[in-house]
């Protein structure tokens, strides 16, 4: 269960991440309003989840795969394209990202 409480923590991360990028620095608010609410549910479920996974793998995984969702939100809904080389490292940290959780055992072992 407690994985699906990261899944859904890094869902609202994303979601609150691109609905700051919305919100145009705070001047509108519907975004805005969003946002906070979003990061709540985040860093709540964050703290769920962080009851049996142990911290480190509980951090990479919602960092690593937030920052692949959002680069994604962001070239398809912001229009914002990397160059090949930032492509490349975003890779890896999906590369990483399985090794920690592949490698971690049931504990963080």
């Amino acid at each position: 269960m407690n994985y699906v409480f990261l899944v859904i923590a890094i869902a609202a991360e994303v979601i609150g991440t691109s609905a700051l990028k919305a919100s145009e620095g705070f001047t509108r608010a519907g975004p805005a309003i969003l946002s906070i609410a979003s990061f709540a549910v985040a860093l709540y479920l964050v703290g769920l989840a962080m009851r049996t996974i142990p911290v480190g793998v509980v951090y990479a995984t919602w960092s690593g795969l937030g920052i692949v969702l959002i680069t994604t939100v962001g070239a398809v809904f912001f229009r914002q394209h990397l160059a090949w080389p930032v492509q490349a490292g975003i890779a890896l940290i999906v590369i990483g990202v399985v090794v920690v959780n592949v490698f971690s055992g049931p504990h963080g072992a």
